[in-house]
C-alpha cells in the first residue's frame, strides 16, 4: 500500500532509557573498540559512550513509528524489506553512563525514489534536565512502495559538507575483519533487534543472499578507525557523521575503511571516510565526521 505524504509531521510517542555502564560497555566491545573511555569504570570522569550509540536509543522509536497510523497501510512484508539508506547525526554532547535519555520521533520528509517510498524520520534524543543529547535524520527506503501524493523533502537537515576535489588519492586504509557472528554479537550489544540481521529465513523471505551486517555496525566501526587515525582515539570531538548505506556487509568477511580527505570547516575539521566491501562494493558511502577543535 502507498505511503501518503501528508504524513509529514507526525510525531510518535517518546520512549525513556536509562543508560547504564553496563550498556555503553557492550556497545563498544560488541564493534571490537577497547578504549579506556568506553570500558573503564574505574576512571574519575564516567564511561562515555561511542558516538554511534544513540543508534540503540533509537531503535525501539523506530519500531513504534512501524505501528503509528502513518505507516498502517504497510503490510509486514513491506516492512521487511525497508532498507537502511542514509544517516546524519548530531551529537550535542557525549553520553555518559547513568544518563536518563529521551527519544523522538517524527516524520519529516517522504519522497517517491526509483527503488521505493524514501522517508526521513528525525529523532531528537533530550537528556533529564530536556537539553539536547543528539538529533538524527534517518532516512529509510521501503523497496516497492509508492507514494501518494507530491513528494516532501526533508527541510531541516544540517548543511552538506563536501569533499574538497583538490586532495588527490587516499591518507590511509584500514583492514577490519567481519567475524561469522557480528550481527548476533551487535544485535544483543547494540540492544537492536532486526530478524535480517540474525535470521536466515527471514532474510531469505526479504530478498537477501544470507543475513546481513547492520549498516550502523559497519559505519560504527569506521568511525572508530577515522577516531584512531585523525582524532587521537578521542570520541568526545565528535560533532557530527553522517553517510550513505550501500553495499552488503556478509559474514565472515574483511571490509577496508578508506580516509579519502581532511580539511577546515567554520563546523570543525571534516574528515570524509568510506568503508568497501571485500568485493570492493561501497558498504559506507559519502562517509563524513566533523571534529570538534
Amino acid at each position: 500500500m502507498p505511503l501518503s505524504s501528508d504524513s509529514v509531521g507526525s510525531s510518535g510517542e517518546p520512549v525513556v532509557h536509562e543508560v547504564d555502564a553496563r550498556w555503553v560497555m557492550a556497545y563498544a566491545t560488541g564493534i571490537g573498540d577497547s578504549l579506556p573511555c568506553y570500558l573503564d569504570t574505574l576512571r574519575p570522569e564516567e564511561v562515555i559512550a561511542h558516538p554511534l550509540f544513540p543508534v540503540c536509543v533509537e531503535w525501539p522509536v523506530i519500531v513504534a513509528m512501524r505501528k503509528h497510523p502513518v505507516n498502517a497501510a504497510l503490510s509486514q512484508e513491506e516492512y521487511v524489506r525497508a532498507v537502511h539508506a542514509t544517516h546524519e547525526l548530531v551529537i550535542h554532547r557525549p553520553i555518559r553512563a547513568g544518563d536518563r535519555l529521551t527519544t523522538r520521533a517524527s516524520v519529516v520528509g517522504l519522497e517517491q525514489r526509483r527503488p521505493g517510498a524514501y522517508q526521513t524520520l528525525r529523532l531528537d534524543t533530550t537528556d533529564a534536565q530536556g537539553e539536547l543529547v543528539s538529533s538524527t535524520w534517518q532516512g529509510a527506503i521501503y523497496r516497492g512502495v509508492e507514494v501518494s501524493g507530491p513528494d516532501r523533502q526533508a527541510q531541516d537537515l544540517p548543511a552538506p559538507i563536501p569533499m574538497p576535489d583538490t586532495e588527490a588519492g587516499v591518507r590511509a586504509e584500514v583492514p577490519v575483519p567481519i567475524t561469522h557472528g557480528a550481527a548476533h554479537v551487535y544485535t544483543e550489544c547494540a540492544r537492536i533487534w532486526n530478524p535480517v540481521h540474525t535470521d536466515a529465513e527471514v532474510a531469505a523471505a526479504a530478498g537477501l543472499p544470507a543475513i546481513i551486517l547492520h549498516g550502523t555496525a559497519t559505519l560504527a566501526m569506521g568511525v572508530s578507525r577515522v577516531l584512531e587515525l585523525e582524532a587521537d582515539n578521542r570520541p568526545e570531538r565528535v560533532k557530527r557523521v553522517a553517510c550513505r548505506f550501500g553495499a552488503m556487509v556478509l559474514m565472515p568477511s574483511r571490509v577496508t575503511v578508506r580516509i579519502l580527505a581532511r580539511h577546515s570547516t567554520p563546523h570543525g575539521d571534516a574528515v570524509h571516510f568510506e568503508v568497501r566491501t571485500e568485493d570492493g562494493g561501497p558498504a559506507v558511502r559519502d562517509g563524513l565526521l566533523v571534529l570538534q577543535a
